[in-house]
């Protein structure tokens, strides 16, 4: 069991001072048999006022709400955490879903509601074909394919850092063979949705102690991947962007039918069009012990 140190450092700078509306962050991490949260601490510059609330998909949510005009908006979160996730995950799943296709229950089907939807348009079915090339045989091995598609996520598709805000459509990675965490995670979500799959995408951090990891800047960053439904073992963890399977060096935040519902930190300001002058996000995930915790 690891224990790390999560530290998150938004700021964003004004040419003049501006009037800031409420600013929503999904910051705290989210707990589970593998996650436990031991601490966190939100700092804001300029002074204000935090209210928690939790989404429809269980994440924590905080809201911002400022008095006072500023040229800087400075948001730093620091969590501590124990992460306890295997390396070489065996999943459970039931007899009934270990080979594809399977029909889910009509429990869980109900629940799974649009997380088995595509949420981007198809209208050629270029992707629901680019999904079903994955599909060597019916029936087949419900994790294999699932581990194909996530492995062909990352050979169809080059990972790049993407400065700008949003996500690209499915179609449009494809198209582009370039993409970030995010774009990765969307890619895979919607092909496993256009198998049958419910499927939903996480929006967190990314611990690389060895830093080898793509998507990784150095102590850690924030990154996005996808879980899918399997009956019996539940959400199983798919990192397309670095081929994996399983939460080892995952730290998840949130999670939600679309990557946009999760974004780290969104919000406004009242001011001049042109007030706005840049920002900049510094991360860090650091365990217990380690030269750089020193």
């Amino acid at each position: 069991m690891d224990e790390i140190t999560i530290r998150h450092r938004t700021t964003y700078r004004y040419r003049s001072p501006v009037r800031l509306n409420p600013h929503r962050m999904v910051a705290r991490p989210r707990e589970s048999r593998e996650l436990r949260l031991l601490s966190i601490d939100v700092s804001i510059t300029p002074a204000a006022s935090l209210s928690w609330s939790y989404d429809v998909f269980g994440n924590a949510v905080a809201i911002a709400s400022f008095a006072d005009a500023t040229d800087l908006l400075t948001i730093e979160s620091v969590a501590k955490i124990e992460l306890d996730a295997p390396a070489w995950p065996v999943f459970d799943v039931a007899a009934s879903a270990i080979q594809y296709p399977f029909p889910y229950s009509d429990d869980e089907r109900t629940d799974l509601g649009s997380l088995t939807l595509n949420q981007y348009l198809d209208p050629a079915g270029r992707l629901r074909g680019w999904a079903r090339g994955f599909v060597y045989g019916e029936p087949t091995d419900t994790l294999s394919l699932l581990k194909d598609v996530n492995a062909g996520v990352a050979a169809e598709v080059a990972y790049e850092i993407r400065e700008d805000e949003g996500v690209q459509s499915p179609l449009e990675t494809l198209d582009r063979r370039l993409g970030s965490c995010r774009d990765f995670a969307t890619l895979f979500a919607e092909t496993a949705r256009s198998l049958g799959f419910g499927a939903r995408v996480v929006s967190g951090y990314l611990h690389d102690p060895g830093e080898g990891l793509v998507g990784s800047n150095g102590l850690g960053s924030t990154h996005a991947w996808a879980e899918v439904y399997v009956p019996g073992a539940g959400w199983i963890t798919f990192d397309p962007t670095n081929r994996s399977v399983g939460s080892a060096n995952l730290i998840p935040v949130a999670v939600a039918r679309d990557i946009r519902q999760i974004m780290p930190l969104s919000g406004s300001y009242l001011g001049s069009a042109d007030a706005f002058s840049d920002m900049s996000v510094e991360v860090s995930t650091v365990a217990a012990g380690s030269p750089a915790a020193a």
